[in-house]
């Protein structure tokens, strides 16, 4: 064997140990998308998962985010964003993965407990200190010279909740749908802005100081307080609200191709054990499990809610009837 042939070869071999010790020590990735205002619990949860799922397999993997509106969060996976699992605050979000492409599964509510929702929210007002325009439930946002801050319903779930917790609101008041109509057109009339989601209207009220109420989830009220301070703003709970489950799925055609359909799916198991619903109450979403929102109760004031499928007819009639493209929403902020 010539030397040139000899050194050749070691080069292959060492190639080839590089190549094998690289394989070795691959880590998984998968990746999360989700909403806008669930940056912060995924911060905490993920590297919890990563610790738990090591020791339960005694492989790693790194969890990387997405966050934005939620609409535009699916409407990015359509696209082409590989996301492995995807977490929303509407069922929509998920819904339309199942009908374009086949992204998620049809059953994906099957998947996990209750409907493949971990954990709750509701919508509430968050006003500057001291309430100084005295708000206290629905019908004070639709007053002359208000401003309402909101995110875009067409782009956000936690706009487009704000909305039908109004609508709900307005059909218990007026017992007539043209009644909650109007009432919603006055409330949009009062919307200076519309941000593409629920962090964007955080910033808009809290650090640009545009509006007079902010509508958003009640974790991130809670959150806005404890981060600027109790001194700026009060949380004020309205007599009527609306519950906001935040549904997860698997996006299987992406996790089948990548191969992380085992820890894709043991993520999202992770959000329902004790440890990763004491996340979810940290940040301050209403845990599923029992003894966990016992725990942190206090937290939690009651509020009289209602579900999209109690009162206006579940999702799909939801879609059609205020969200498609001309329908009731796009009537009203046309007029304003």
């Amino acid at each position: 064997m010539t030397h040139s042939l000899k050194k050749s070869l070691r080069r292959s071999f060492a190639a080839l140990a590089f190549l094998t010790a690289g394989a070795a020590f691959a880590q998984t990735t998968i990746l999360n998308v989700s909403y806008d205002v669930s940056r912060e619990l995924y911060k905490d949860i993920n590297p919890a998962f990563r610790a738990a799922w090591k020791k339960q397999s005694g492989a790693d993997v790194t969890v990387n985010q997405s966050h934005g509106g939620s609409s535009k969060q699916a409407g990015a996976v359509i696209g082409g964003l590989e996301a492995d699992v995807i977490t929303m605050n509407q069922s929509p979000d998920i819904d339309i993965l199942v009908e374009r492409g086949g992204l998620v599964a049809a059953d994906w509510r099957k998947q996990f407990p209750h409907d493949a929702t971990p954990y709750t929210t509701t919508t509430v007002f968050l006003v500057r200190k001291g309430n100084p325009k005295n708000i206290k439930d629905w019908d004070d946002l639709i007053r002359p010279g208000y401003q309402v801050i909101v995110p875009n319903p067409k782009t956000s779930g936690n706009g487009r909740y704000t909305y039908l917790a109004a609508w709900g609101y307005a059909l218990d008041k007026t017992g007539s749908e043209a009644g909650a109509r109007d009432f919603v057109s006055k409330l949009f009339a009062n919307v200076p802005v519309l941000d593409g989601g629920g962090r964007g209207a955080t910033t808009t009220f809290t650090q640009r100081d545009v509006g007079d109420v902010l509508v958003t989830f009640e974790n991130e009220a809670i959150l806005i307080a404890q981060e600027l301070g109790s001194s700026k703003f009060d949380i004020v709970y309205p007599s009527l609200s609306i519950e906001a489950a935040a549904p997860v799925a698997v996006v299987q055609k992406v996790a089948a191709k990548r191969g992380t359909e085992k820890v894709a799916r043991a993520y999202l198991d992770f959000l329902y054990t004790p440890a990763g619903q004491e996340i979810v109450a940290k940040h301050d979403f209403r845990p599923r499990d029992p003894a966990v929102l016992k725990k942190h109760v206090a937290k939690y004031p009651n509020i009289r809610t209602f579900t999209v499928e109690q009162k206006l007819g579940g999702w799909a009639t939801v879609q059609k009837a205020h969200f498609a493209d001309g329908a009731l929403y796009d009537q009203i902020v046309a007029r304003k």
